[in-house]
């Protein structure tokens, strides 16, 4: 994966309010959840919640469904494993 791919995902993974939102998506596991609950959940206005959750899509770290009136957030965690895979990729390599 590319430098600016990962950093892109670390820059918005690095703001308190999204770092918080994404925890709340991955506890919620594949099956995602609906963007209403982690508003309740959180206590984030909605239109706070929008713009954070459009960054993290942004970055490629969730995506969403709808399904009728209710909007889902999931997270994609193919696009997680790489990041962390990409911190860890080199680990300890100059130890001797």
């Amino acid at each position: 994966m590319e430098i600016e791919t990962i950093a892109k995902a670390l820059k918005e993974l690095g703001h308190p309010t999204r770092l918080t939102i994404f925890k709340r998506l991955v506890k919620a596991g594949e099956q995602g959840i609906a963007v209403g609950v982690v508003q309740e959940d959180l206590q984030i206005p909605g239109s706070t919640l929008s713009h954070h959750i459009s960054s993290l899509a942004s970055a490629g770290l969730i995506k969403q469904r709808r399904e009728g009136r209710t909007l889902y957030c999931v997270v994609e965690y193919e696009k997680l494993l790489s990041v962390i895979a990409f911190l860890q990729d080199e680990c300890c390599a100059d130890e001797s």
